[in-house]
C-alpha cells in the first residue's frame, strides 16, 4: 500500500484469486479516508451493472460529489477497457481504482489504456509476512543488497527473536495465500478450487480457449507441476497433451501471466524470449506444488521455487551458465542444504540453517525481501 503512488488517475491492482485484493481495497479505505463520503466501493458481481455503464454511473457518482470509485474484479464487466477510458477522458474530477485477475491485459496491446493505467501487482504472503502475523513480530523489509552484505548480523537479530525454522515447512505448504488463517484445515481445498476457476475462467476467457480444451490445460499444469523444475521438452509435452508445439508455447504463457508457473530463460524472459522456449520452468509458488503435486516436494524442489518466488517478485532472475540462478544479471546462486558451500563468486542459498558465513545465506532470509 506505501509503494503506491496513490495521485494517478487510473489504478489497477492484478492478483491472483484469493491473494486479497478485496481486502487490500478496503483497507485502502479505512486507511486513508476513514471518515469520507466522497469515496465508494464497487463489486462488480452485482448484477446492478448488467443493465447500468460504469462511465455513467461515475458520472452521477461525481456530480453527488464523488471523488474516488474503487471498482473490485473489473474482468466481470464485459467493455471495461472502454468504458474506463470514456471516464478518464470526460469525467476528470474522479479517480478509479481497479483490480483484476492477473490474466487480463489491461495495456498490453491495448490502445484505450496503454500509457495511462498504473499497474501493481499484488504477490500473496511473503515469508517475512506470514511469520509476523503468526509469532507477532514486526520484523522490517530488506533489500536485496542489504541481505548480501549484512545477512550475518540481520539473522542474528531476527533469530533472537523467533525462530524462523520453525515456521518455514509450514509456510512452504500452506502460508503463501492469508487465507490460511480462516481455516487451515481446509486451505488446500480451498487453493485448489482458486486454481481451477483461474484455469476453468480467467484463462479461457481472457484468451479465448474452448471449453472442450480445458482438460489439456489442465493435464498441462499438472504435468508441470510433477517434474517441475526441469526444462521442458515442448514436443514431448505437446504429445503427451494431444496438442501442437505452438499450443504448447500459448499455454505456458497464459499459465505463467495467471501466477500459476514461473519460467526461466538465459536472458532473463524479456519480449524476445518470450517466444521461445524457456530454459526451466518452476511453480509460481511453494503451496501450489503442495496442492497440485503432492508427491514433488522434495527439498531440491521446494527450495528453488520459494528462492524464485520471493526473489523473483522484486529482481530480475535468469538462467546461470554456473549456478541455479543468476539475479539481475550479476549475482549467481545455486540454492541448496546446509552442506552448500559457497564457491569463489556464487553465492550459496542454504535451507536448514538459522545465520550464514560470508556469501552463505540463509535460505529463509529471502523471504524477506517485501
Amino acid at each position: 500500500m506505501d509503494q503506491i503512488d496513490w495521485s494517478q488517475r487510473l489504478i489497477c491492482i492484478k492478483g491472483f484469486r484469493g491473494v486479497g485484493k478485496t481486502t487490500f481495497l478496503l483497507d485502502y479505505i479505512r486507511k486513508y479516508h476513514p471518515e469520507s463520503n466522497d469515496v465508494l466501493y464497487i463489486n462488480l458481481n452485482n448484477f446492478y451493472f448488467t443493465k447500468r455503464k460504469i462511465s455513467s454511473f461515475a458520472d452521477e457518482f461525481a456530480k453527488r460529489g464523488g471523488k474516488i470509485l474503487i471498482l473490485d474484479q473489473i474482468q466481470k464487466y464485459p467493455d471495461w477497457s472502454e468504458d474506463l477510458r470514456k471516464c478518464v477522458d470526460e469525467i476528470p474530477e474522479i479517480q478509479i481504482i481497479f483490480s483484476s485477475s492477473p490474466v487480463l491485459r489491461i495495456t498490453e496491446g491495448n490502445p484505450d489504456l496503454e500509457g495511462i493505467a498504473k499497474i501493481y501487482h499484488l504477490e500473496g504472503l511473503s515469508f517475512r509476512e506470514y511469520l509476523n502475523h503468526l509469532a507477532g513480530k514486526n520484523f522490517r523489509t530488506y533489500s536485496f543488497e542489504e541481505i548480501l552484505s549484512d545477512h550475518i548480523s540481520i539473522a542474528q537479530e531476527i533469530v533472537a527473536e523467533v525462530r524462523p525454522l520453525a515456521f518455514f515447512d509450514e509456510y512452504l505448504k500452506n502460508g503463501y495465500f492469508p487465507y490460511y488463517m480462516d481455516d487451515p484445515n481446509f486451505y488446500t481445498n480451498r487453493l485448489l478450487k482458486n486454481i481451477n476457476l483461474a484455469l476453468e475462467i480467467d484463462v479461457p476467457y481472457i484468451n479465448q480457449i474452448e471449453f472442450k480444451y480445458l482438460s489439456k490445460l489442465r493435464k498441462l499444469l499438472h504435468l508441470l507441476a510433477s517434474e517441475t523444475p526441469f526444462t521442458p521438452n515442448v514436443s514431448k509435452l505437446a504429445g503427451s497433451i494431444e496438442t501442437s508445439r505452438a499450443t504448447v508455447m500459448n499455454y505456458l504463457k497464459y499459465l505463467k501471466n495467471a501466477k500459476l508457473i514461473n519460467l526461466l530463460y538465459t536472458n532473463g524472459g524479456g519480449d524476445d524470449d518470450q517466444m521461445k522456449k524457456p530454459d526451466k520452468v518452476y511453480m509460481h509458488n511453494t503451496n501450489l506444488l503442495h496442492a497440485i503435486a503432492p508427491d514433488n516436494t522434495d527439498n531440491l524442489t521446494m527450495r528453488q521455487t520459494f528462492f524464485y518466488n520471493q526473489v523473483g517478485y522484486k529482481r530480475k532472475l535468469s538462467k546461470s551458465p554456473i549456478a541455479d540462478f543468476c539475479v539481475d544479471g550479476k549475482y549467481q546462486f545455486n540454492v541448496g542444504g546446509r552442506k552448500l558451500l559457497a564457491e569463489g563468486d556464487i553465492y550459496a542459498a542454504s535451507d536448514v540453517i538459522e545465520i550464514g558465513q560470508g556469501k552463505k545465506i540463509p535460505l529463509w532470509l529471502f523471504g524477506f525481501l517485501y
